[in-house]
């Protein structure tokens, strides 16, 4: 494996993945050939096979690989009993094909007529009329290729050198070399270079770095515990370790937008419960653009329970908050009163008119504090309370008050004790609301931001469809041109069962 920086396109990497050559007579084995045509085919987005000479029966027969790989590959876990006559997963997910032929040294013609490399390469794919069994042979690998690899393309090499120096062929310089293999070895890199796609899985999934190790991974632990590997269960694989990764991803970057907006305490919870909405939106978000193949949504539902559990630990923190702050602030004010209250300032005639002027000028100005937050009522109120012995003591031992105003002062208290309590259910009552309204939202933007994930996983399955549909129709077209009226009808059913499928995707879906 060579990887380098592309060429041509900037911030993508040239992965070069180079076998051992096929048909090693020392190694006595045609399954190791066979397993490692299979790999090349699932890891390559173009599949380079590289032969001597002329493309002959003796080449069509070397790669017979090719006619063994619906018995190397599964596209899906469980298929379905029409999946080995029909290419479909196939051609969504193997590479382009590209034939090179070293050493070649015939005229590319036909009937006279000069003819490019991929009409060669055409021509030497055409198949055989006839029902015999030597007919079928001829045409299986051909057949394979055709339906496997719609996108084919040939490039001929003429010998580098005289054969005299083809052993010193590693240390030779371009300038050394035949002007015309220079070139037509430029060509094929600049093909390559230019037309080489970016290694894509079924469903638009881009391959990159870690993807494609677990890829292999998968791939190879399939074929050694002697199990056919699964392009749909190496997704899922993959799917698995993404996923959870864009849960932390998500997580993350919640945790930095509300490190960076949240000051506590908030002065009310709705100012909180924004900032949180923002965030789990933008949280969502990352989610989705990071994440698969979310069997049942298992991860998508992961991510809501940590960011409720994250959204109720902020309201926890703004209330210990808010109450820290209302009570130091308690202190500070109210530290003069208690101190004269202990002195017996108001433990005197006239003492409890002075206590409740007192009282209210330094409750006036604990409700002028900025940035109390939400507690700032409860707090205030827990703190009179525990203050309404001693108000009451003072009161009584009041001599200039009658014992109907006393009376009347108690019930004066009385009262406003029960508006404060009354006010305080209600406010408690109205935070509920706005949580359960919170969580409606939050459930909400999820439906939200998953029906327009899978809107557009849809029109990519479709677009992937209408390709494979494409492609079958052309070489439908090729079958019937040829005169393979048979082959052409079994692709139609193909093409029926294909166009079926695509109906099915245009039906609307409901979320439950």
């Amino acid at each position: 494996m060579w990887c380098v920086h592309h060429p041509k396109k900037p911030n993508y990497t040239l992965v070069l993945l180079d076998t051992e050559g096929l048909g090693d007579v020392e190694k006595g084995d045609n399954q190791n050939d066979s397993w490692i045509f299979a790999l090349a085919i699932l890891l390559s987005s173009t599949f380079v096979y590289n032969s001597m000479k002329a493309i002959d029966q003796q080449a069509m027969d070397q790669l017979h690989y090719v006619t063994e790989l619906t018995d190397k590959i599964r596209a899906k876990s469980s298929p379905d009993a029409k999946e080995v006559q029909d290419s479909d997963d196939f051609v969504r997910f193997f590479p382009d094909f590209v034939w090179t032929l070293r050493d070649f040294s015939l005229e590319l013609e036909v009937d006279g007529q000069p003819i490019s490399a991929d009409e060669y390469l055409e021509n030497s794919l055409k198949l055989k009329k006839g029902t015999s069994s030597k007919d079928k042979n001829y045409n299986l690998p051909r057949l394979c290729i055709r339906n496997f690899f719609p996108k084919k393309k040939c490039f001929i090499f003429h010998p580098p050198t005289h054969w005299k120096k083809l052993c010193q062929l590693e240390t030779m310089h371009d300038d050394e070399l035949e002007p015309e293999f220079v070139e037509e070895a430029a060509d094929f890199c600049s093909y390559i270079f230019r037309n080489s796609k970016v290694k894509t899985l079924s469903g638009g999934i881009q391959v990159n770095g870690p993807r494609l190790k677990s890829l292999v991974m998968t791939y190879v632990n399939a074929i050694s515990s002697g199990d056919l590997p699964c392009m749909e269960n190496a997704i899922l694989a993959l799917a698995q370790i993404e996923n959870s990764a864009a849960v932390k991803k998500a997580m993350t970057h919640y945790d930095q937008q509300m490190a960076k907006k949240v000051q506590l305490p908030t002065e009310t919870l709705q100012e909180l419960l924004d900032l949180h909405m923002a965030s789990e939106k933008e949280a969502i978000e990352v989610f989705m653009k990071n994440s698969f193949k979310d069997v049942d949504h298992l991860f998508q539902k992961e991510l809501a329970d940590q960011l409720e559990i994250r959204r109720d630990d902020f309201c926890k923190e703004n209330m210990k908050a808010s109450s820290d702050r209302c009570s130091a602030l308690l202190k500070d004010i109210f530290h003069s009163l208690e101190e004269d209250i202990k002195q017996g300032v108001y433990s005197k005639p006239g003492g409890y008119n002075l206590l409740m002027q007192t009282m209210n000028e330094l409750k006036k100005k604990y409700l002028q504090e900025p940035r109390k937050g939400i507690q700032s009522e409860e707090v205030l109120q827990t703190y009179l309370s525990s203050k309404e012995s001693v108000i009451n003591t003072i009161l009584q031992t009041d001599q200039t008050l009658t014992e109907k105003e006393k009376e009347i002062e108690v019930q004066r208290v009385k009262a406003e004790s029960a508006e404060a309590a009354a006010k305080m259910l209600e406010e408690m009552q109205k935070k509920m609301q706005q949580m359960m309204e919170e969580k409606e939202k939050s459930y909400q933007e999820h439906v939200k931001q998953l029906t327009q994930k899978m809107e557009q996983e849809m029109a990519q399955l479709m677009a992937e469809h209408e390709r494979v549909l494409s492609l079958k129709l052309q070489e439908q077209a090729k079958l019937e041109k040829e005169g393979f009226q048979h082959e052409s009808k079994q692709l139609q059913r193909a093409i029926e069962t294909l166009k079926e499928t695509m109906a099915k995707l245009k039906k609307p879906c409901t979320l439950i």
